[in-house]
């Protein structure tokens, strides 16, 4: 790289210095090969070193190789900050608050849905509300609706949507201490009320798939993976009411920085110092939207069983469809990490980037504390997914991240002009894989061109040592909002 004095550091990582921006306070690093390097947005590059001249940044601004722009922070982006002399931004979390991706998986086996699978798509397809406005199957009464803002999926177990065991195997148990329903909108509420229990649009999915390939035998079996074995991916997040709790505070956020003298290079950026009353008042909000996220994940999870069982006339011992684990990638959280050999709490953001925590982590279940943290990277409807495992290296490199997907290459709009006269379903089952969707539009945006291959940003940080290969998943279903 020549682009204003930025350097590649090794085969997986370039540098950003200090010098590319005017009032950088630390460098960039950008995690890509050479190949990704290719597909770097000059934007992107920009918002990594933005991002470095926020008050109280601790180590480099980071980018993972699935990196594209973003609102604010690039969309891979992660960085920490000084809970004393740092902020908070909701431009590093994004709009989809706790996006994330859940795995399961069975007790069946490629062989045993072959004959079925189009029949198990469909009702998929039936039995979860996808796409923008859907509405779910599970009604709230606004004392319900708060409860699930603080309790999280927590409150979905409850009902009996779930058992003990998923909240073991979900991120922070599934819920955020701290989260304050009482600060939220009223728009934020009317537009949550009845998407819970729902898949967003665009790259969100629920996906049938069979394991293809292990690399780490004695991960998977700790996982409780195996070659061939059916597995579920559910990705969605926050849906409406995240995105109005984020779009309510960055009215208030732009006003905080004006209010306490930020100099911001791009007002996408508006943030608050982390000890302000703004900054109090966003994390209470994106907690409660976050547990929202998290519930509405255990909800499709009990959805997803119910289709399996109805559709091949069996039970939940038969078709087994357990929690491998639930992890977020859009959020922001106290964690504490080892700075300049000192452990140091910090607000890590992590906007379109995956907690990878190593082995022995406070935080991991019991049954993951000696392999480190499953860690789960959904890619392109066409080609794999991936479930890779938390380390040291990136619990010193990147605070405990990873890669969350592909990443774009191309726009939507680009995608969809690509696709003019293309029956991109019929594509897809010529490669085997049924899919089922809102509209045409959506299968033209999200047609496996317009992401980067998946396999060359696992490798990345595979190489990296930021989280390492356990298995290989490969689609055979999907339904899209």
């Amino acid at each position: 790289m020549t682009i204003k004095g930025m350097r590649r550091i090794d085969t997986t990582r370039i540098e950003v210095p200090k010098g590319y921006r005017q009032g950088m306070l630390t460098n960039g690093i950008i995690y890509v090969d050479e190949i990704l390097e290719k597909e770097l947005e000059e934007r992107s590059i920009d918002q990594v070193a933005n991002v470095a001249t926020l008050p109280g940044i601790v180590g480099p601004s980071l980018a993972m190789p699935d990196i594209h722009t973003g609102y604010g922070f690039t969309i891979g982006g992660v960085a920490a900050f000084d809970l004393h002399k740092g902020i908070i931004s909701p431009g590093g979390v994004g709009y989809d608050i706790n996006c994330g991706v859940r795995l399961l998986r069975s007790q069946l086996s490629r062989e045993d849905i072959a004959p079925r699978i189009k029949d198990i798509v469909d009702a998929f397809y039936n039995d979860i509300p996808t796409g923008v406005g859907s509405k779910g199957k599970l009604r709230l009464s606004s004392k319900d609706h708060k409860k699930v803002l603080r309790k999280g999926a927590r409150w979905v177990v409850e009902q009996g949507y779930g058992e003990e065991e998923d909240l073991d195997h979900t991120e922070s148990g599934g819920c955020i201490e701290g989260a304050d329903p009482d600060i939220i909108s009223d728009r934020a509420y009317k537009r949550g009320k009845e998407q819970l229990g729902t898949l967003g649009s665009g790259n969100h999915f629920t996906e049938i798939q069979y394991i293809d390939e292990i690399y780490d035998e004695e991960a998977a079996r700790c996982f409780g993976l195996s070659k061939d074995q059916i597995t579920v991916m559910i990705h969605t997040g926050s849906r409406g009411f995240g995105h109005q709790v984020c779009t309510d505070f960055l009215e208030i956020m732009q006003k905080a920085a004006r209010k306490y003298g930020i100099k911001l290079p791009d007002r996408e950026l508006a943030c608050a110092p982390f000890e302000s009353r703004e900054a109090m008042d966003y994390m209470a909000a994106m907690k409660s939207a976050a547990n929202y996220a998290w519930a509405n994940r255990q909800f499709i999870m009990h959805r997803v069983k119910m289709s399996f069982m109805s559709v091949l006339g069996t039970g939940p011992r038969s078709v087994g469809m357990d929690l491998v684990y639930d992890v977020a990638h859009n959020i922001a959280k106290i964690e504490e990490h080892i700075v300049d050999g000192k452990k140091k709490r910090l607000i890590v953001h992590r906007k379109g980037a995956t907690r990878a925590f190593a082995p022995g982590h406070s935080e991991l279940p019991g049954d993951y504390k000696q392999t480190g943290q499953p860690v789960i990277i959904p890619g392109d409807m066409g080609r794999a997914s991936y479930v890779l495992k938390g380390t040291a290296i990136g619990m010193s490199e990147s605070f405990g991240s990873t890669c969350h997907g592909a990443g774009r290459t191309m726009s939507r709009h680009q995608a969809m002009k690509q696709a003019k006269g293309r029956a991109i379903w019929r594509e897809m089952e010529d490669m085997g894989i049924i899919v089922r969707a809102t509209g045409r539009s959506t299968l033209a945006e999200e047609m496996p061109e317009a992401y980067k291959d998946i396999s060359n940003v696992v490798d990345v940080v595979h190489k990296a040592g930021l989280s390492k290969k356990v298995a290989r998943l490969r689609p055979l279903g999907v339904i899209k909002g």
